[in-house]
């Protein structure tokens, strides 16, 4: 590891182009998580593919500049580079329209792979990328490879199954939800509860995983630490779009925990986070220390009032 760095991480998924009615942006969930990650000092590595394409080359290009290793990302003349067309609703919610197949559903396992993740403190993958049996067989070989797995469950109809989900779910050490995903594999696993906590409970039971935060979008997150809940009820932020807000909370939450800070601080954060970004347009703005710190203040403030 670089002796600037303190933590290492690997995020293995899609890279691809978010395309808007009047513009495009680079994003794909694990990117984004990526991008995050690093602008707080992790040393983060990312697999993928892209297309031998104009498109990749500008991600290649983009995540060098952010200081993202791109060592791990694959060209192929074969397929595209990944696209997303987004569609955005009045209250700023996004829906997803994805190409495919695409480059990055074609990842090939190598060696220098095995051994990045081995040496990583966390490895973060979702779901999306198993729509193909190429890039899911390698994934599944690769979590064998992880200290620390984080599953971003991330549901995009119709890219998923039961049986991978549950799969992906007992390989994680960590699970990462948003409400109506928790609601979902809770009838998939056959829960009998109704409650919040109960079907997070029964999820964390039934596949052995010790730690699963949901989050609730305007209402903040509950997440589930090592047989304990801990709650934040949401801070306010006018909406421009959600996109990419989710993976930002994922970041900072993992980020904090891993360095040691208590889960309810660690939780309070990574709100803070998903709020701002939500705030702005696109999935990863610029965020500094100072204005996450003011901004918490200020909802400190508000909430005492």
């Amino acid at each position: 590891m670089n002796a600037k760095y303190t933590l290492s991480a690997v995020c293995f998924g899609e890279v691809l182009w978010d395309i808007f009615p009047t513009h495009k942006k680079i994003g794909g969930a694990p990117l984004n998580v990526a991008l995050r990650m690093n602008s707080f000092g992790v040393e983060t590595t990312m697999i993928s593919r892209v297309g031998a394409d104009e498109n990749g080359e500008d991600i290649l290009s983009f995540l060098s500049s952010q200081e993202i290793t791109t060592d791990l990302i694959q060209v192929t003349k074969e397929y595209k580079t990944g696209a997303v067309h987004v569609m955005i609703n009045e209250k700023g919610n996004a829906s997803y329209d994805i190409l495919y197949p695409s480059a990055w559903d074609k990842i090939v396992e190598t060696e220098i792979m095995d051994k990045v993740i081995s040496e990583a403190d966390v490895f973060v993958f979702g779901s999306l990328i198993c729509r193909d049996e190429v890039s899911r067989s390698t994934l599944y070989d690769l979590l064998e490879k992880a200290k620390y797995k984080v599953l971003d469950a991330n549901l995009r109809a119709p890219y998923y199954t039961k049986d991978v989900l549950n799969e992906l779910m007992l390989k994680a050490d960590f699970i990462k939800l948003n409400d109506e995903e928790l609601y979902e594999i809770s009838q998939q696993l056959e829960s009998p509860y109704n409650s919040f906590e109960q079907n997070i409970k029964f999820i964390a039971e039934k596949t052995n995983t010790k730690q699963v935060c949901v989050t609730k979008g305007a209402f903040g997150a509950v997440l589930y630490y090592n047989d304990k809940f801990y709650y934040n009820s949401g801070y306010f932020i006018k909406v421009v779009d959600t996109v990419g807000a989710g993976d930002s909370f994922l970041a900072s939450l993992i980020i904090r925990l891993l360095r040691g800070k208590s889960p309810q601080k660690a939780l309070n954060y990574a709100c803070a986070i998903g709020a701002l970004v939500a705030g702005q347009e696109g999935a990863n703005p610029k965020i500094s220390e100072k204005a996450i710190s003011d901004y918490m203040k200020i909802q400190k403030k508000s909430i005492k009032k």
